[in-house]
């Protein structure tokens, strides 16, 4: 699988990531040898990309994630968690994860400085490793803390979370540091507020929206840092397609996103190309993108997933997009996967 250089760091990570979240009990409730034997497989298939965070599952995933790192050789993954969260033990679950299952442990939202350090050290056992070579501020965004909480959240997490994360950077235990959010606006903040080496953005630069296109990905290309994205299929539109009860953005996608994905999924079924195909080939078409990070919870979901990285997309189909006005003109598009 091809890999690409993350940012300013010496990390080469595969163009395909691995995200975690389905181990966690996200949607459902994977048995622990399904689970382990998914993390296998995706190693096997050559992503050495395993993304995870102590929100998935309540720790679940981490967990599951740390069985499968010990039989097989730690150097040649990279291994990217999150902080922001921490696990108390002994006050129960609580409700709201949107986890269907998990630990039943509190995650408790912090992202002061000694939080961060209890996050980080929990993880580290979690995951039984002693270095981690991502870790990323989560979800510091309107999305997750509502507009009237945010800017609190904002200046909690810079002299908190970050002071902690680059200390850790300069210590060796971490090789990059950065943020994972669902906003394109809140990683332009970030870097504009300090110094990352990478960051996560979920759903903003799909095949059916791109916002992140203006501002972020052109000052990420200008300060070396390098992206991931997830949430390139919207919360599953763009891989369902606009059936009944499609996703987007977690919710039942509403009229006007179920036209438009109608309408594209029109154009890739003329140039015989599967909806998800397209979708995934896109996101990694910006040179600022370094992987995308697609969630599996079976051997059979991360074969598909890379089967269709290996499949061919006309560029044709990239110039109907754009002549239907259902993709922005100024998009970059691939000519491979390896580019």
């Amino acid at each position: 699988m091809p890999r690409r250089l993350l940012g300013r760091t010496r990390l080469e990570v595969s163009v395909l990531g691995f995200g975690t979240a389905p181990l966690g009990d996200l949607y459902a409730q994977p048995d622990d040898d399904t689970a382990i034997d998914t993390v296998h497989v995706a190693l096997d298939r050559g992503i050495n990309l395993l993304d995870t965070s102590p929100l998935y599952g309540n720790g679940l995933a981490e967990h599951r994630c740390g069985t499968a790192l010990r039989r097989v050789p730690r150097q040649n993954i990279v291994v990217c968690t999150k902080v922001g969260r921490w696990m108390d033990p002994f006050t129960g679950r609580g409700d709201g994860s949107g986890y269907v299952g998990g630990l039943p442990h509190r995650a408790v939202v912090d992202y002061s400085y000694d939080g961060t350090m209890r996050s980080v050290e929990q993880s580290l056992l979690r995951l039984g490793t002693d270095r981690l070579d991502l870790l990323l501020i989560h979800d510091v965004d309107v999305w997750t803390h509502g507009r009237d909480a945010i800017e609190a959240r904002f200046r909690e997490a810079m002299a908190g979370a970050y002071v902690a994360l680059d200390r850790l950077r300069g210590e060796g235990v971490v090789a990059g540091i950065g943020i994972g959010v669902n906003e394109a606006e809140m990683c332009v903040r970030f870097a504009q507020a300090g110094s990352f080496d990478t960051m996560l953005l979920a759903g903003r630069y799909s095949l059916l929206e791109q916002p992140a296109l203006a501002e972020f990905l052109p000052l990420a290309q200008q300060q070396g840092i390098g992206v991931l994205l997830g949430g390139v299929f919207n919360s599953g539109i763009l891989a369902t397609g606009a059936v009944s009860g499609a996703k987007y953005n977690y919710r039942d996608a509403p009229p006007d996103i179920l036209v438009k994905v109608a309408r594209i999924d029109s154009v890739c079924a003329a140039h015989g190309v599967a909806l998800p195909t397209a979708a995934l080939h896109f996101a990694l078409g910006h040179p600022a993108v370094a992987s995308v990070v697609l969630g599996a919870q079976s051997p059979q979901e991360v074969e598909r997933n890379v089967d269709a990285l290996s499949r061919t997309v006309p560029t044709a189909l990239w110039a109907d997009l754009k002549a239907e006005r259902l993709l922005d003109a100024a998009a970059p598009v691939p000519s491979s996967v390896a580019d």
